[in-house]
């Protein structure tokens, strides 16, 4: 699965570069207003912060949200309490595209995640162009010299790299790599299914001065207390939002 999104991903992205060469996208991403400082916006505090998403559709769920005005939501999200917000731009799995994310910036001034199956430069100038703040660099579909270049390249255009991990290796890899934003995705790339707990085994393998993410298996106020609990000093949010009142779980899951 994880293997097909890439390829998807990046063939998209080859079809776009097709029509605005690389060295259009760059220009239009140095002529992008500065990035927002993520890092400040994440930062540990009393509360557990959320990054919330804009998420449509999932493998594993399919359809979950038309979502016709996903700056409507950015909106609310960014009303109630996100800290940052995460866009989905992958189109076969995810239904996202980067309008959503271009129309989400026009509406919000919180940090911008794009979230896609980031492999290349181009899509990273993409983001940038596209007003992100952060992209997210996922251990699982990138080998290490790969992670570390992509890392580099988000960082020299002032953005924030959020580095995915899943098991102990990855957490162990991300750390190395001087990883500032890890994330722990309770999904499991292979089946698809998640594990709540999954965080909390793995946490300790993170450095204190590290922001630490839990991403995944949260429906409730009680998994945000959960995660909250183990370590987490932001819960990456998308489900529980876009199927339920967004507002009012925010107001919720920000108080933890």
């Amino acid at each position: 699965m994880l293997e097909g999104l890439y390829a998807g991903a990046l063939a998209d992205a080859q079809q776009r570069q097709s029509q605005l060469p690389i060295s259009a996208v760059e220009k239009l991403a140095l002529e992008a207003l500065p990035p927002i400082d993520a890092l400040q916006a994440l930062a540990k505090s009393a509360h557990i912060k959320v990054l919330a998403e804009i998420k449509r559709a999932s493998p594993s769920k399919g359809s979950m949200a038309t979502i016709a005005n996903p700056e409507q939501l950015a909106q609310t999200y960014a009303a109630n309490g996100a800290s940052a917000i995460s866009v989905l731009t992958e189109a076969h799995k995810f239904l996202g595209s980067l309008e959503d994310l271009r129309a989400v910036r026009k509406a919000v001034d919180v940090p911008l995640l794009r979230k896609d199956f980031i492999a290349g430069e181009y899509q990273i100038l993409e983001a940038r162009a596209a007003g992100a703040d952060l992209v997210l660099l996922i251990v699982a579909g990138l080998d290490e010299r790969t992670l570390v270049r992509l890392k580099h390249f988000t960082e020299q255009l002032g953005m924030t790299a959020f580095i995915e991990t899943h098991d102990a290796e990855e957490v162990r890899l991300a750390v190395d790599v001087d990883t500032q934003l890890l994330g722990i995705n309770a999904r499991n790339l292979s089946t698809f299914e998640t594990d709540r707990n999954l965080f909390s085994t793995l946490v300790h393998l993170i450095p204190d001065s590290t922001i630490k993410v839990a991403e995944s298996a949260v429906r409730s106020v009680e998994d945000v207390r959960h995660y909250r609990e183990a370590g987490a000093d932001v819960a990456l949010v998308g489900e529980a939002l876009v199927t339920g009142d967004a507002a009012a779980l925010l107001q919720q899951f920000t108080a933890i």
